[in-house]
């Protein structure tokens, strides 16, 4: 799809029908609606975001080549519009944003949990980023022994201007001492660092780049990640 009178250079890889059927979806959220607009969604929305995951591969290799940009529409870096309302209170049937995970090479199965980076598209609240999210308990134990062993590093890399963000315990958990220096960061239940993006910087010609640079802040949490887990940067 090419907008009137821009070249594809010019509009870049994403279009502003993702977000107008965004909003269209979150106004008319059920299964009627959906259908007489399964074509839209598949046009502006689905097919948007697999070119861009496909384009993504090779900034992301640049970050490290370990991680995996998979534009396949089923089992790739995508994650499906349909909600999971078997748990929720919400019950609505479809996701009212586009959502995509580049997980790591080792673990690309179930790499959700797992070291990563992850992009969100949103009217009005897009954002782009890297790190571990809701990690299964071995592999959080393992985190928080890091930052215990390799306190000074961990340190370094949160003055270096990193926000580390994520759900937390009200208090420092069971085999860890109180007092120590990073006590804080050893209630995190997950870690990541994220950067907000506009809808005009998602349109934008260089939002390639600009998604690039926003995993590229974030690596130094994710490499720190990795060796945690054993897993290769």
């Amino acid at each position: 799809m090419q907008l009137k009178g821009k070249s594809a250079e010019a509009q870049g890889l994403l279009e502003p029908g993702l977000f107008r059927f965004l909003k269209d979806l979150k106004a008319h959220n059920d299964r009627e609606w959906f259908s007489e607009n399964k074509a839209r969604y598949e046009t502006e929305a689905r097919d948007a975001m697999l070119r861009f995951i496909g384009a993504f591969s090779g900034p992301l290799s640049s970050i490290s080549h370990h991680f995996i940009a998979d534009p396949r529409p089923s089992g790739g870096s995508m994650f499906r519009i349909y909600r999971d309302t078997r748990f929720s209170k919400d019950k609505t049937p479809y996701k009212t944003h586009l959502a995509a995970h580049f997980p790591h090479r080792a673990i690309e199965a179930g790499g959700v949990h797992g070291p990563g980076f992850y992009l969100h598209l949103e009217p009005g609240g897009s954002f782009a980023g890297g790190g571990l999210w809701h990690p299964d308990p071995g592999s959080l134990f393992k985190v928080r022994q890091a930052i215990v062993a390799k306190s000074a590093a961990w340190r370094a890399l949160k003055k270096s201007g990193l926000e580390i963000e994520g759900e937390a315990l009200k208090r420092v958990p069971q085999g860890f001492a109180p007092d120590h220096p990073c006590a804080e960061d050893l209630k995190f239940k997950d870690f990541y660092v994220t950067s907000s993006f506009t809808n005009a910087q998602v349109l934008a010609p260089d939002f390639i780049d600009q998604v690039a640079g926003a995993c590229r802040r974030a690596a130094p949490l994710v490499a720190f990640l990795c060796k945690a887990l054993g897993l290769p940067w």
